[in-house]
């Protein structure tokens, strides 16, 4: 059975004092266990992608959303939703932040 996953990709910004800030969120809310990151982030051509599952895609939406609008980070994020028998990047592109 395959497991959803949400790939937040922001766009890779010369200043990366947010790529921590936004792993830092994260871990937190895996302690907390809102969330789980799937995946360490990485860079991937002109974007930073960090991986979410453990909840409904929806939920998984909504942390991508509040992730994409801290401060600092770029604009012109979005995320993917798709699986972790998928390959990367593929899914459906959802932008962020959301409402």
């Amino acid at each position: 059975m395959a497991i959803i996953v949400v790939e937040i990709h922001v766009p890779a910004a010369a200043d990366g004092a947010w790529i921590e800030d936004v792993e830092d969120v994260l871990a937190d809310l895996e302690d907390n266990g809102e969330v789980e990151v799937y995946d360490d982030a990485e860079r991937v051509g002109q974007a930073h992608v960090f991986y979410l599952t453990g909840k409904r895609a929806q939920d998984l939406l909504a942390i991508a959303s509040r992730v994409a609008g801290r401060p600092g980070v770029p604009p012109g994020a979005f995320a993917v939703v798709t699986d972790d028998k998928a390959a990367h990047g593929t899914g459906r592109r959802v932008p962020l932040p959301i409402a």
